[in-house]
């Protein structure tokens, strides 16, 4: 697709703080320390929260939401969020959009350092932060958020999304799905059902953002699966079959959460996966 109006860039709503083993699940702390970060000392590693911006012709697109500004003082130590710095808005407003911009969200899932800048607090009331967008949800998705196992009920607060089904503003998805000429949602399944990647042709180079198939560069390699994810054999699956394409045709893989590259063209050399070019957004 040749389109000279599309633009995409990254945004940057700030840095926050995981469990370093979580992040990794069974690779040991030596060797994730190496290929990410050290932690803090309550073992966090610093992780950036990237929604991404598409724009074109009348549209102007969110990818993610950020962790978003509704956090209590709890639970802003506890991930290291900077309240100000996670608003959405400002980092809209330090390109020069305003909220109103916005025509369209894609969320990729419905955990809450993905969706929690989608809804906002006004006048003591949450509403949706984007008064004038559709967001598009995975069905799928959102009947797990709605219902989750205990082993995963903490990644979903219902403030994020619950009042944008009060407000009608979602448009439910069912499965992969062509969003236009140029922007394509893919379905995942091993770290919550019906997680969308987006798959962007800018003029025959693909930009590919999948959320938390590869959270982080670190991640690019097999092994690196997160403790969070529900089927991680699954994750193991999906990773696999897409890396392959992602070799195979030059793609650039946006990492929605590292803290310090943005997004590259990937490698693969003596059976690790690496970023070989870092490109920034």
């Amino acid at each position: 697709m040749n389109n000279k109006n599309l633009l995409i860039r990254t945004l940057d709503t700030g840095i926050f703080g995981l469990d370093g083993g979580s992040m990794f699940g069974v690779v040991p702390k030596v060797l994730w320390t190496k290929a990410y970060s050290e932690p803090d000392e309550e073992n966090r590693i610093p992780l950036a929260a990237r929604p991404l911006l598409i724009q074109y012709d009348t549209k102007t697109i969110l990818v993610d939401t950020g962790n978003g500004a509704k956090f209590n003082e709890k639970m802003q130590k506890i991930y290291k969020i900077d309240l100000n710095k996670s608003n959405i808005l400002n980092a809209l407003n330090s390109i020069g959009l305003q909220k109103e911009d916005i025509t369209d969200v894609i969320l990729t899932h419905l955990h809450f350092d993905h969706c929690g800048g989608s809804t906002s607090m006004v006048d003591g009331n949450i509403v949706p932060t984007f008064p004038n967008a559709i967001y598009h949800i995975q069905l799928e998705q959102w009947e797990w958020a709605l219902k989750p196992t205990e082993k995963d009920t903490a990644s979903f607060i219902p403030n994020d999304f619950l009042p944008l089904n009060e407000h009608k503003v979602i448009k439910f998805l069912d499965g992969n799905f062509k969003f236009n000429d140029f922007i394509e949602l893919i379905t995942f399944f091993g770290h919550t059902p019906a997680m969308q990647g987006v798959k962007v042709n800018l003029n025959g180079q693909i930009y590919f953002y999948p959320a938390d198939l590869f959270p982080t560069s670190a991640h690019l390699n097999l092994p690196y699966i997160l403790a969070y994810d529900n089927y991680p054999l699954t994750t193991l699956k999906e990773k696999k079959e897409i890396l392959e394409k992602i070799i195979e045709e030059d793609w650039i893989v946006i990492f929605e959460h590292d803290a310090f590259v943005k997004a590259g063209k990937i490698g693969y050399e003596k059976g690790k996966y690496f970023v070989r070019e870092k490109i920034d957004l």
